[in-house]
Formats: C-alpha cells, sequence, structure tokens
C-alpha cells in the first residue's frame, strides 16, 4: 500500500493534452484514486464528460498488494490484476479468458502531473493506445484527506486559487476549441481552393471558341484524344449523354476571380 500513497489523489484530466486512437476526446473529466477502510484496495472512480456535454461514470476496486481482484463487470474483463513497479508507477491489466484485454499504465511524472496510458485491442485485433494527462486538484477540503497528513484548513486563498484555475481552465479550453474550429474552416477553404485551381488549369489548357463570361455557366467535356474542350451546350441537349466527345465531365462556372468552380 506504501507505494499507492503518491497516486491517492483527485486528478482532473488536461483534455487537450491526451492522444486517443479509439473513442472520443472527452471535454473534461476526474480519475480519483483513494483507499480502502481495510488498506489492502485502493478504488478508481472516474467521471467524464463528452464533447456533446454526454456525463458518464466507472468505479472500480483494485489490490493494493499486487495481487488479482475480481472485475465486476464481467464483459469487459473476469479479474484485475496490479502491479506496483515503484513509487511513481503502477499497472493494471484486465484479463478475461486468461488473456489480458486491456493494459493501464499510471505513471507520475517529474512536473508532478499524473499520466494514464491505456492499451487495448480493437475488434480486428489491432492495438490501440491513449493517453491522457492529469493535475492533482487543489484541496480545500478543512480535514486531512490521509491518518498521517496535516489538517488542511480552507483559507480564503486557497478558495480563490481553485476557482481562478477551474475559470482559467474553462477559458483557455473553450478559446483552444475556437482556435481548432477556425483551423478546419481553414483547411477546408484551402481545400476548396486547391480544387478550383485543378479545374481551372484544366480548363485554361482546354480548346476555346468563345470568349467565357462571369458568371455563366458552361460545360466541359473530353474529346477522343484526352484533351478538354468546353462548350455552350449542355449534356441534356446531348440527350443526356455526351454528344461528339468522349466524356461530360461537369458543368462548370467562371468566378470573378478568373477560377472555374463546378457547377
Amino acid at each position: 500500500m506504501i507505494q499507492a500513497y503518491n497516486f491517492i489523489a483527485s486528478w482532473q484530466l488536461f483534455p487537450e493534452k491526451g492522444t486517443y486512437e479509439f473513442g472520443n476526446r472527452p471535454k473534461s473529466g476526474i480519475y480519483k484514486i483513494a483507499a480502502t477502510e481495510n488498506k489492502k484496495e485502493i478504488s478508481i472512480n472516474i467521471n467524464w464528460v463528452t464533447l456533446e456535454n454526454q456525463a458518464f461514470a466507472s468505479s472500480y476496486t483494485l489490490s493494493a498488494e499486487n495481487e488479482t481482484f475480481p472485475f465486476d463487470e464481467k464483459e469487459l474483463a473476469e479479474y484485475t490484476k496490479t502491479n506496483f513497479i515503484d513509487a511513481l508507477n503502477f499497472e493494471v491489466e484486465f484479463i478475461k479468458s486468461d488473456l489480458v484485454v486491456l493494459k493501464v499504465a499510471n505513471e507520475l511524472l517529474p512536473n508532478g502531473y499524473l499520466k494514464i496510458t491505456q492499451q487495448g485491442k480493437f475488434a480486428n485485433g489491432d492495438i490501440y493506445t491513449n493517453t491522457e494527462i492529469y493535475h492533482k486538484q487543489l484541496s480545500v477540503m478543512p480535514y486531512s484527506t490521509s491518518v498521517s497528513g496535516a489538517v488542511i484548513k480552507a483559507t480564503e486563498e486557497g478558495v480563490i486559487r481553485h476557482k481562478a484555475l477551474t475559470a482559467m481552465e474553462e477559458q483557455t479550453n473553450m478559446q483552444l476549441n475556437q482556435i481548432r474550429k477556425q483551423i478546419e474552416l481553414l483547411a477546408i477553404q484551402a481545400q476548396e481552393i486547391q480544387m478550383r485551381k485543378e479545374l481551372s488549369m484544366i480548363i485554361y489548357n482546354a480548346k476555346l471558341s468563345f470568349v467565357p463570361v462571369i458568371g455563366h455557366t458552361y460545360y466541359l467535356y473530353q474529346k477522343a484524344d484526352d484533351t478538354h474542350t468546353l462548350s455552350l451546350i449542355s449534356s441534356k441537349e446531348y440527350g443526356g449523354g455526351s454528344g461528339p466527345y468522349k466524356k461530360f465531365i461537369a458543368p462548370v462556372k467562371l468566378l470573378a476571380d478568373h477560377t472555374w468552380v463546378e457547377v
């Protein structure tokens, strides 16, 4: 149990610091590790909220003495096995039918953060890895959280600091989400511009027997020799086909910046 003491705390998730190969990135989360009354087990309580504001919770108990322990959700695993490597690392294996179906590594980093690494398998047998980074929640409880701990008094400074940290995380997470949305929008716009550029290169290399007018719709065809031509006649006027040409490509329109876009 001694090696577990460093982990006993309530840990708050840094959503933007994690990597997720399986499942969706959570909006927020709390990972609480506590000692049971007999000091031979530790309890794990996990609460998280998705980006769609759906709340989920999970809890289970582990052996604190590198032993196996029965697991309640038999669909996932029959029992767990803990391995306290040292005061900064411990692993949990979830075992079903004598096979490890999930492995969770807990590591205390030099900066005081808690790193959780989950390794499991997809339905096709491929391995996925999820990593999460947590920081220890500031405590403002007026009592000790362990038998040997000192009394912690709820000071005004501690309450203010806790509120400030919560507000800071909410604001920075909101700003990061806004930046992500802006990046996604810019990526879509860049893709659209690239598509217009490629289409414009084809048309400007095509045979033109007239001067195109901005805002008008024309019809791009591929000829038998694989070159292209721009026509005033639509495929409908050819009875839904390509007429004398090999292939009908698309209806296109000339924009004000002299790029072409598929209608």
